[in-house]
């Protein structure tokens, strides 16, 4: 039990609580709950509760609404992008513009819907015009991606573009020189590769991702059989 305090507290104040008042009970359900007993849509309910309100960036101030994530609570897949666009940021759902057209279309050639897989980005709230992502921005949120990770548990992330890998991974990876390689998150397996909207400008690089795509399938095929035999994920 006192383990389970000290991890949610951790968690309070990754996500920017400086204090808590317990005058009235609980400060949330997510510090009553434990990860191990509570179902994963439960869990990143009550985390895009604490999404939904976020000021630690000021991104707050020009947002629409937050842009959280999507898909199966329970998704062997993930997909990883960088910051919610015009079209995102009016709707409150990832990848919903021409780019966003485009990674459905991926998805529905591995065989897949968006209901089977999660997609989230590495910021929330959609950066002024556009913009790349600023440092301090890509810190505040950070703790938010990385607990939609923890509570669902993918075989698999695909992060799509160098933001998302560098901002998940806290490295200054090149997207160039290590997409189609397959790198590691907590034991999670990684696939980098490029953002749907370079594609739209740079059409001749889809063969390259549908061949990462096909790295990425064939990883989940042979996940899935092992877990069938009952032998444990090699990692």
């Amino acid at each position: 039990m006192t383990e389970d305090l000290v991890r949610e507290l951790e968690l309070l104040r990754e996500f920017g609580f400086t204090h808590l008042d317990i005058s009235g009970g609980p400060p949330s359900s997510a510090a009553a709950a434990e990860d191990r007993g509570a179902p994963q849509s439960d869990l990143l309910a009550e985390l895009q509760a604490v999404v939904t309100v976020c000021e630690k960036c000021r991104l707050s101030k020009s947002r629409t609404q937050v842009v959280y994530g999507v898909g199966s609570p329970n998704a062997d897949l993930m997909f990883i992008g960088e910051a919610p666009g015009r079209e995102e940021d009016i709707q409150g759902e990832p990848f919903v513009g021409r780019a966003g057209q485009l990674l459905t279309d991926v998805i529905k050639a591995m065989k897949l819907t968006r209901d089977d897989v999660y997609i989230a980005n590495v910021i929330k709230c959609r950066p002024p015009e556009n913009r790349n992502p600023e440092q301090d921005e890509l810190d505040a949120c950070r703790p938010y991606i990385r607990r939609q990770v923890e509570i669902i548990q993918p075989k698999v992330i695909v992060t799509l573009g160098r933001f998302a890998l560098q901002s998940l991974l806290e490295k200054s990876y090149a997207i160039s020189s290590v997409r189609g390689q397959w790198l590691d998150y907590n034991g999670i397996k990684v696939m980098p590769t490029y953002h749907p909207a370079y594609l739209l400008r740079n059409p001749a690089a889809k063969k390259e991702v549908w061949a990462d795509m096909k790295k990425v399938i064939a990883e989940l095929e042979r996940s899935a059989s092992d877990s069938k035999d009952g032998r444990p994920r090699s990692e």
